[in-house]
């Protein structure tokens, strides 16, 4: 015998509210849930990105270094985070992969401007992933002279294992795969460039 499914009327639900995994099971008040958010002194959410941070090569001439970022309210259960930077207004079908670090620790909340060098080993265990520009560590936009602003949006994973278990010889594609697979929550922050 079939039964007749009600239909959804979402304008009668009530609001839905974000709840703390930690709020009490039955009674009280939930405890407030803090939002995971990514800020940069060098980077302003929508706004141009400045010579500093823009590749040096292909064209361009900026300074190709990595900005300062700093995040808070990251899931407690985190146990290491990870940072990318992706433009997906690269003229390739695909994106252009910039930046892939991981293996941060779970107990640091910022990166020193610069971060982004392999050679300056910020901090030891620190993993500098393959970028499409076929080598690790920060590569700053770069897009076609003529284009429109393409966006370059910094990701901070904070993920579900202490090591991201890839080959070294990874492919900034291969790690996002894993990302996707151990992400607990994401932090967001867009600048933009164009030439």
């Amino acid at each position: 015998m079939e039964r007749s499914i009600p239909e959804h009327d979402q304008d009668s639900d009530p609001p839905r509210t974000a709840v703390s995994p930690n709020a009490p099971a039955s009674g009280g008040r939930p405890a407030a849930v803090t939002p995971f958010v990514l800020r940069s002194a060098d980077v302003r959410e929508g706004e141009t990105m400045s010579n500093t941070q823009v590749f040096r090569g292909m064209g361009c001439s900026g300074q190709n270094v990595s900005p300062a970022l700093e995040w808070s309210g990251a899931p407690a259960a985190t146990k290491s985070f990870a940072v990318t930077l992706y433009d997906p207004d690269a003229p390739t079908g695909s994106g252009w992969w910039h930046w892939v670090m991981y293996n941060i620790p779970p107990n640091v909340s910022k990166l020193p401007p610069g971060a982004g060098d392999p050679a300056r080993e910020w901090l030891p265990g620190v993993t500098h992933g393959n970028t499409d520009f076929g080598k690790p560590g920060y590569g700053g936009p770069c897009p076609p002279a003529g284009d429109p602003p393409h966006r370059y949006i910094f990701t901070v994973h904070a993920l579900d294992v202490q090591e991201l278990d890839v080959p070294a010889s990874a492919t900034a594609a291969m790690v996002g795969f894993n990302l996707h697979h151990h992400v607990l929550g994401r932090a967001v922050l867009t600048g933009r460039y164009g030439r």
